[in-house]
């Protein structure tokens, strides 16, 4: 049978495929119109939101607006730190073809050294090209006129007025203020730790040292921004809006800086440290440490030299010895250890014993301040005549334990915990101290004669000026032991609310009362008849105060001589006191960095100090060193058993 031929390109079978591949074609049509159309729905509708902000992002830019710096000011309201308001010269670099030209050509109007030119390059490094970039600061009115003259030849580059930080007592107090300086890596690391990021867009400096440093993040206050729109080339063409920042807070102080200035002032050229403090509340009225340096200098950038004079001076003027220098307190550690003696029923104010001029322990002679001894001594004596004898056999009864367990009430070897950083923990020594201290198990035991040394404020005993000078504090208060602060309260700049730092007592020490007027009554004879009394001669008030010398080096039995000594190698002279001595309102600790003796170097300190306070006396030149006969020494250098280091 023969099949039927059907023939494939009839009329009707192409009429079919076309139609078909109409139908194809239209539905593919029709699906993509439907993607295109949801994905414009997408974009449009659902995305919206999101695609407006990124093409305002590309048209709007936000410059931020570093706020004004709180000021830091005294008691009375003295400035120590403020804003003062300054020509810059600054250039916006989008707006500038060729910037090497351009300040080849600003500089015949401006003064522009080549510092200026390697800081604008690390800003511009730094910057977005649309902002305004100082390339020189504090402009004087002749070169702001010169240049605002030219100004139509400069396109992008302009005069600007800008706040700068100033401290307008200089080097006074100058370790308390502190300075700003320019933010560097550590700076940032620590903006980012406190999440301060974003608040610290455009703003250059920061505190470095001081209360600068130490409130930095309530004195910075909150950064502003401005909305700025920017062409296609990154241009600034208009400003939108602008949000202003809020200044920061202000710091007022517990310091009084007439009594700061003064103090600076009996100082002289001598190196050495005071703090002084309000007992009843831990408030402090003056923090000296001389030499000092002039904070200006760091604002704007230090010059090399400047810096090189500042940092390789063998007077270290950088270095806060207040609360940075530890130093061994030689005699001043006296009264605490009589009262240690009186609260642990070790000694009675009545006992006494025999000074032959020295004491013997263990094969080893400890030798007294007066050769042949001051005959019997009780408590009273020992303090006001400052006996070693007495303490060395004190030290002796007492043991490393009690001594080391007491003085640490006092607050001896810790921090203070006063706002200021970089405070030093000092040397509380006993014997667990020793075995941190050393690696060597030999070195590490700890020498019955080594706690006859303590017993007078040597050996390894080592304390900051202001440790000293809470121990001093708590002493006139009886017992009431307040952390030390410069900082009385912070005002919000925003709303005027006040902010009190004036603390709690950080504790009430459990001592007898008794105890407490026996060592003060001896203090104030140190002042009527004793190492003080030539500092303290016709006072119009009555003080309590206790000279101390400290050992710069061992003389390994020798006898001192300071006239034979190189200057760097004399003691170094210290004095603690109190006044009024019914009601004290002023407690203080006086280093004089080999000043020699107390009597001689310290105590006129404290009387100008002192007289200035309670008298409103003001000194007319430095304190004179008092003419104490070098036999006169007060301190021991005795023949000690050797530390191994």
């Amino acid at each position: 049978m023969r099949s039927r031929y059907v023939p494939l390109n009839s009329r009707d079978a192409d009429l079919d495929r076309f139609r078909s591949r109409i139908l194809v074609a239209a539905a593919a049509v029709v699906v993509g119109f439907g993607l295109l159309i949801g994905r414009f729905f997408f974009l449009q509708v659902v995305q919206h939101d999101y695609y407006i902000t990124r093409a305002e992002d590309n048209r709007i830019s936000l410059v931020p607006i570093a706020p004004n710096r709180g000021v830091i000011q005294d008691r009375n309201g003295v400035v120590l730190a403020r804003n003062y308001s300054a020509f810059t010269l600054e250039i916006t670099p989008s707006k500038v073809e060729n910037l090497d030209a351009t300040i080849d050509a600003v500089s015949q109007y401006v003064d522009i050294q080549p510092k200026d030119r390697r800081r604008f390059k690390k800003l511009l490094e730094e910057s977005k090209s649309f902002e305004s970039i100082p390339i020189r600061t504090r402009l004087t009115d002749e070169e702001v006129a010169r240049f605002t003259a030219n100004r139509y030849l400069f396109p992008g580059v302009d005069v600007q007025a800008r706040l700068f930080r100033d401290y307008p007592l200089g080097a006074s107090a100058s370790h308390v203020v502190g300075y700003i300086n320019r933010i560097n890596q550590k700076d940032l690391d620590l903006i980012e730790a406190k999440e301060q990021a974003a608040n610290y867009k455009g703003t250059e400096r920061i505190g470095k040292t001081g209360l600068e440093q130490r409130y930095e993040f309530e004195l910075h206050g909150l950064a502003g921004y401005e909305e700025v729109e920017i062409d296609a080339g990154g241009r600034a063409v208009r400003s939108l809006s602008r949000t202003a920042p809020i200044s920061g807070n202000d710091l007022t102080l517990t310091l009084d800086t007439k009594l700061q200035e003064m103090t600076e002032k009996a100082f002289g050229d001598r190196r050495g440290a005071l703090v002084a403090i309000e007992p009843s509340t831990g408030g402090i009225l003056a923090m000296v440490s001389t030499p000092t340096f002039d904070p200006n200098l760091f604002v704007d950038g230090i010059r090399s030299e400047d810096w090189d004079q500042l940092n390789n001076s063998p007077d270290r003027p950088m270095i806060n010895r207040a609360i940075n220098g530890a130093y061994p307190p030689g005699s001043t550690f006296k009264p605490f250890m009589a009262l240690a003696a009186l609260e642990l029923g070790k000694r009675t104010p009545q006992y006494a014993l025999a000074d032959p001029g020295f004491f013997t322990y263990g094969g080893h002679t400890f030798r007294d301040d007066k050769k042949g001894g001051h005959g019997m001594v009780d408590m009273y004596r020992s303090i006001v005549q400052s006996c070693d004898t007495y303490y060395y056999s004190l030290a002796n009864d007492m043991g490393i334990d009690n001594i080391a367990r007491f003085m640490g009430t006092l607050g001896l070897g810790s921090r203070t915990g006063v706002d200021l950083e970089g405070e030093s923990e000092g040397v509380l020594p006993s014997p667990e101290w020793k075995k941190k201290r050393f690696r060597k198990p030999e070195q590490q035991k700890w020498f019955g004669g080594e706690t006859i040394s303590i017993g007078i404020g040597q050996g390894y005993n080592a304390y900051t000026p202001i440790q000293l000078a809470q121990a001093m504090a708590a002493l006139a208060n009886d017992g009431v032991l307040y952390r030390p602060h410069l900082v009385k309260y912070i005002t919000d700049s925003k709303t005027g609310e006040r902010t009190m730092i004036e603390p709690e007592p950080l504790r009430k020490l459990p001592w007898k009362q008794q105890n407490i007027d026996t060592i003060k009554k001896a203090m104030v004879g140190v002042n009527t008849e004793g190492t003080g009394a030539r500092a303290f001669a016709g006072a119009e008030y009555v003080s309590g105060g206790k000279t101390g010398t400290a050992q710069v080096f061992s003389l390994r039995g020798a006898e001192y001589k300071a006239s034979r000594l190189n200057k760097n190698l004399h003691d170094h002279g210290l004095f603690v006191a109190f006044a009024p001595a019914d009601d004290p309102k002023i407690a203080l600790a006086v280093l004089v960095e080999n000043g020699g003796f107390g009597a001689q170097a310290a105590a006129p300190i404290a009387r100008m100090v002192i007289d200035y306070y309670l008298l409103g006396k003001t000194p007319d030149g430095p304190a004179k060193d008092d003419d104490v006969p070098e036999v006169a020494h007060e301190e021991v250098h005795e023949e000690a058993p050797e530390k191994e280091e």
